[in-house]
């Protein structure tokens, strides 16, 4: 078995017996379009008040200064119970709530000055998600907390994307990566995996009443909840103070000669001058 990836913009390759898997690299040939908000996507209100549902403990627990909502997915996603009070919204279009324009792949912001990131479908619908990643880590202080939110491919979502149903819907054009994908990616920026959570099970892509209470909600979040329709990745930034070395000194030991021994050296040199 020959296993060999590339985290870049390569492709991942793995050999296993006689079959091949290959995945298909970050970057996108071509820039998906992005959705300016989520009525233009099929039940997005649903997807919508869930993301705020889910999201809303885990804002809680976040402190700091500063805390950005990148995209306008992302400036929809409502936070009120956020501990941090100064919110400020990145999007590439103007908006109803932009704060400042900016594209999320060069953004104005300092080096280590935000403490909290929202990116709520952001990756699914970028054309180069690591530049954005690492954009994110520049701005982003240490301890600082990411919060992303992707759609799952292994959810019935991500099957039906790839069927000739609704072909309005935006999300065919989604990225879809999985949850144990951005993980990676986020482990080699130095992020910590803190916590994952499970939103949604439908299929995303029929315009129907979602019901969260639901018999099969409820059953599919205890005993399926890898197969949900979205998830969400709380990371936190690691960075490992460096501390010098002091160097081990060693004092070399004075090498002591017996009085009596010295005495008789000292009269034998002399006996030798005299004669």
């Amino acid at each position: 078995m020959l296993v060999h990836y590339n985290l870049g913009y390569y492709y991942f390759t793995m050999f296993k017996g006689s079959k091949s898997y290959v995945m298909r690299s970050a970057l996108s040939d071509t820039k998906p379009p992005y959705p300016n908000s989520w009525k233009a996507l099929s039940q997005g209100e649903q997807i919508r008040v869930e993301l705020e549902n889910a999201c809303a403990p885990l804002v809680e627990r976040i402190f700091g200064y500063h805390f950005v909502r990148l995209g306008s997915l992302s400036s929809d996603i409502n936070i009120p119970n956020c501990s941090i009070k100064h919110v400020v919204n990145i999007t590439d279009v103007e908006h109803e709530k932009t704060s400042v324009r900016g594209i999320s792949r060069e953004l104005p912001l300092q080096q280590n000055s935000v403490d909290a990131f929202l990116l709520a479908a952001e990756l699914d619908f970028a054309q180069d998600p690591h530049q954005i990643l690492r954009e994110v880590n520049r701005a982003i202080t240490a301890n600082g907390q990411l919060i992303i939110a992707g759609f799952n491919p292994y959810s019935l979502a991500g099957v039906l994307k790839y069927l000739p149903i609704n072909r309005e819907n935006l999300l065919h054009q989604g990225r879809f990566f999985t949850s144990a994908r951005i993980k990676d990616w986020l482990q080699l920026l130095g992020f910590e995996i803190v916590e994952q959570e499970y939103v949604m099970y439908s299929s995303l892509f029929a315009n129907k009443r979602f019901l969260p209470a639901s018999k099969l909600q409820l059953f599919c979040k205890r005993y399926l909840p890898a197969f949900s329709s979205m998830y969400i990745l709380v990371a936190r930034k690691r960075e490992i103070p460096l501390s010098t070395i002091k160097p081990k000194w060693k004092v070399k030991k004075p090498n002591f000669v017996a009085a009596s021994a010295r005495v008789g050296h000292s009269q034998a040199t002399v006996s030798k001058k005299v004669m």
